[in-house]
């Protein structure tokens, strides 16, 4: 279990960002998407009872800003950058935000995934974020069958994470293949090693000391969980034991992260940034309105 921890997923030397040109998207689909973020309005009781239910989450990972359903300007530049480096422009996120109707509709379009596999296991996933709100009941995930990340934790890693595993599909010939392996037990490993890699990397490579030591507090532990499951034993020793071994690896190589990030690749790209070149603005407000 260690071993897993520590080397699957390990991210490369240098950080590969993704380009357009690779992708596999259907064009129907990128037509819906902008604005790419949205950012569900503040409803006091909901996301009351969200941070409350999220509160197992919370001290699974020893953070108490997961899914507190409050996610700062901060965690949207993250994944914003994330998306803008990996040219992932047909890439939806919803931050803390409930748009089943339009999720539906995402579903459609996103004809890169076979006819098959979106009105089969893609219509459970989306009818399952209907039915069973993440803005009420949490959950962090990318659904690859609408292209959609979901967001409810005010943690950059974790949307990066989730970002890391749009970036794996992307590049995907068979999208609904791959991705109903995921519910293979033990298969779910592989994907979220991919992810886990790529956000640490990019985290490295883009981030300063303190989100790259935070990725591995977070994200270590966070794969734990996955490989407590894979074992068999949820919410036993084999569960408890995989959080804890994540808590101990995520530990041991944050205290490995170099003080001086300095000469990180942003801080290198914005040193060589004309002074007045543009910003691309890429988020929006909407209402939590179903039908909107």
């Amino acid at each position: 279990m260690l071993c897993s921890l520590l080397f699957s997923g390990c991210a490369a030397q240098t950080y590969s960002c993704g380009s357009a040109a690779a992708w596999k998207t259907a064009p129907e689909l990128a037509a819906i998407t902008h604005p790419q973020i949205e950012r569900g309005d503040r409803r006091p009781v909901f996301d009351g009872f969200g941070w409350v239910w999220g509160i197992p989450a919370k001290l699974i990972l020893f953070d108490r800003r997961i899914e507190n359903h409050s996610v700062s300007q901060e965690t949207e530049t993250a994944i914003a950058a994330y998306l803008l480096t990996n040219e992932l422009d047909s890439v939806k996120v919803r931050l803390n935000q409930y748009r089943p109707i339009a999720d539906w509709k995402r579903l459609v379009a996103n004809k890169s995934v076979g006819a098959g596999w979106r009105y089969t296991l893609g219509a459970l996933s989306v009818a399952g974020e209907t039915l069973i709100p993440g803005r009420l009941f949490g959950g962090d995930h990318y659904n690859p069958f609408t292209n959609t990340i979901h967001i409810y934790s005010d943690v950059p890693a974790i949307a990066i994470h989730e970002g890391g595993h749009s970036k794996d599909f992307a590049g995907r010939t068979w999208k609904g293949t791959y991705a109903a392996a995921y519910l293979i037990p033990g298969v779910s490993l592989y994907h979220e090693s991919i992810a886990t890699g790529d956000a640490i990397g990019w985290l490295r490579d883009y981030g300063d000391t303190e989100s790259q030591r935070e990725g591995y507090n977070i994200l270590y532990p966070a794969y734990g969980t996955y490989v407590g499951s894979a074992i068999g034993d949820p919410w036993g020793i084999g569960y408890i034991g995989g959080v804890l071994v994540g808590h101990a690896a995520g530990r041991w190589k944050s205290a490995q992260v170099p003080d001086d990030r300095s000469h990180s690749r942003a801080a290198e790209q914005q040193e060589t940034a004309p002074p007045d070149a543009p910003q691309q603005t890429t988020t929006s407000r909407s209402l939590d309105v179903p039908d909107a």
